[in-house]
C-alpha cells in the first residue's frame, strides 16, 4: 500500500490488487491504516482511519480514506449526492462500441455505468480486447464488472463474471481506479488525483501494438 497523499483530514492511498479494503481477514487495508498513516492532530480525529467507499479486493487503485469526523461525514454526503467523480481503466474481452451507458439495476437499485473505449488490440486467444476509461455514476457492489459482462464484454482476467469465455490466468483482474476528483472537507478545493495504468496494463496493450504493426 502507497501513500498518495496525506493532510490532517483525509488520506488517498494506492491499494494493490488481492488485498480486501476491510472484512474478518487479518490482512486487510483497513487493518494496515493506522500503521500507515500519520495520526491527526484534529480534535475530531477518528481512532481508526476510516475508507469511505469500496475496492473489489481483486481491484487495485486509489482509495479515499477519512482521517477526522467532520472528513468522513462530508466525504460520504459527497457519495450519497454522486458528486465525487471516480475512474476506472479496463481491459474487457471484445470489441467495445466508440462509448456507451449500461444501465442495469443491480440488488434491486437503480445502477449506472458510462465508458468511452480507448483503443482495440488484437488476442490471440480472445479476437481482441479493447482498453476503457469507465465511469460508475453509482457505487453498487461489483457494479462495473457485471454490467461489462452483461454487455457482453467481461473484464479481463474476472473469475466470477468472465464467462462464457476461457479465464486468462496468472495476472489477476485488469480493473484499476486510476483517478479520483472531489471535494476537500474543509477548504471545500478540488482536488484531482491520477495514477498511472499498472505495469500488467501497459505490457499486455504493448504486446498487441506490436501485433498490429
Amino acid at each position: 500500500m502507497t501513500v498518495l497523499f496525506e493532510d490532517e483530514q483525509l488520506a488517498l492511498i494506492h491499494k494493490p490488487a488481492g488485498i480486501p479494503v476491510s472484512g474478518n481477514r487479518f490482512k486487510t487495508i483497513y487493518n494496515a491504516l493506522p500503521f500507515t498513516l500519520k495520526n491527526s492532530r484534529e480534535t475530531d480525529r477518528l481512532p481508526w482511519p476510516t475508507p469511505v467507499h469500496r475496492l473489489d479486493h481483486q481491484t487495485a487503485g486509489i482509495l479515499l480514506v477519512a482521517k477526522t469526523g467532520r472528513a468522513q461525514i462530508h466525504l460520504s454526503k459527497q457519495f450519497e449526492e454522486q458528486s465525487i467523480q471516480k475512474t476506472y481503466s479496463a481491459l474487457v474481452i471484445g470489441k467495445t462500441a466508440e462509448k456507451g451507458t449500461v444501465c442495469l439495476p443491480l440488488d434491486n437499485k437503480p445502477s449506472e455505468t458510462c465508458f468511452v473505449q480507448l483503443e482495440t488490440l488484437p488476442s490471440k486467444m480472445y479476437g481482441s480486447l479493447s482498453s476503457l476509461k469507465v465511469f460508475p455514476k453509482t457505487g453498487r457492489t461489483h457494479q462495473i464488472r457485471k454490467h461489462l459482462s452483461a454487455i457482453g464484454h467481461p473484464i479481463l482476467g474476472d473469475p466470477t463474471y468472465g464467462k462464457p469465455f476461457p479465464l486468462y490466468k496468472g495476472k489477476g483482474l485488469f480493473l484499476c481506479a486510476t483517478e479520483i476528483t472531489f471535494l476537500h472537507p474543509i477548504s471545500g478545493e478540488s482536488i484531482h488525483y491520477e495514477i498511472a495504468l499498472p505495469k500488467k496494463f501497459k505490457r499486455l496493450i504493448l504486446r498487441g501494438k506490436e501485433k498490429n504493426n
